[in-house]
């Protein structure tokens, strides 16, 4: 059964690939959370380097260019930190180095929820198969959260435990909760909208495909505009 979440997280940690990745899959619940007084962060892991289909643009050009369009999205949506790891696109892998990475963010931040994308989503009808860098992600955010940030044992010179009691997963196929984003969804597509380098000249467009999903997802819980999340307990 569906359930609106009424909770708002003390402090959130939003960990995705790319730099629009955030925006896009939660940036009404980012932004609704801080508006109700959340420390939000966000943790991009990727540089965005690969985020374009002209094979002759300019490599650095294009990871500044991403990299303010960020800052900027961060700013409309109230985000009080952004951290990027700045690995290459499509060389991500759930494997120590990057664990540890995410440890000693979660260490220094010490969240009680995370948002990460939902490793277990990959194909979504006959159409679109999720991006391996959201799957790599979803899965090492998790990894990093439980047990590895909640132990000493784990990573001990990564900073002091903690523990992270909650894990909302984006992108979902058996969301399990919906964040009410009625006052934020203008927000969200805002900071959609200052990824101009992914959105290219139908930019505008885009905007009322989010309203499409927003509403859509709103209606499974009677609210005008919602986002959906899988809700993980993480035992903290």
């Amino acid at each position: 059964m569906a359930e609106l979440l009424t909770s708002t997280p003390r402090r959130v940690l939003a960990v995705y690939a790319h730099p629009d990745d955030s925006d896009v899959s939660c940036g009404g619940s980012l932004a609704r959370w801080a508006v109700d007084g959340s420390d939000v962060h966000v943790l991009v892991c990727t540089q965005g380097d690969k985020g374009s289909t002209d094979e002759g643009i300019d490599i650095d050009d294009l990871i500044r260019r991403r990299a303010n369009e960020l800052s900027r999205s961060q700013e409309v949506l109230r985000v009080k930190s952004v951290r990027s790891l700045a690995h290459r696109d499509g060389e991500l892998e759930n494997d120590l180095g990057l664990r540890e990475e995410i440890v000693r963010v979660i260490r220094a931040l010490q969240p009680d929820a995370i948002v990460c994308p939902d490793p277990l989503a990959v194909f979504f009808g006959e159409h679109y198969y999720n991006h391996r860098d959201h799957r790599v992600v979803g899965w090492a955010a998790l990894d990093a959260a439980s047990p590895a940030a909640s132990s000493p044992l784990y990573f001990p010179d990564a900073g002091p435990p903690c523990g992270v009691e909650v894990a909302y997963l984006s992108g979902s196929l058996e969301p399990n909760v919906f964040v009410d984003i009625s006052q934020t969804i203008e927000r969200k597509t805002d900071a959609i909208m200052c990824h101009a380098s992914q959105l290219g000249e139908a930019g505008e467009s885009f905007r009322r495909v989010f309203y499409e999903r927003a509403e859509e997802a709103g209606r499974s819980v009677g609210v005008p505009f919602a986002e959906a999340f899988r809700r993980i307990y993480l035992g903290a």
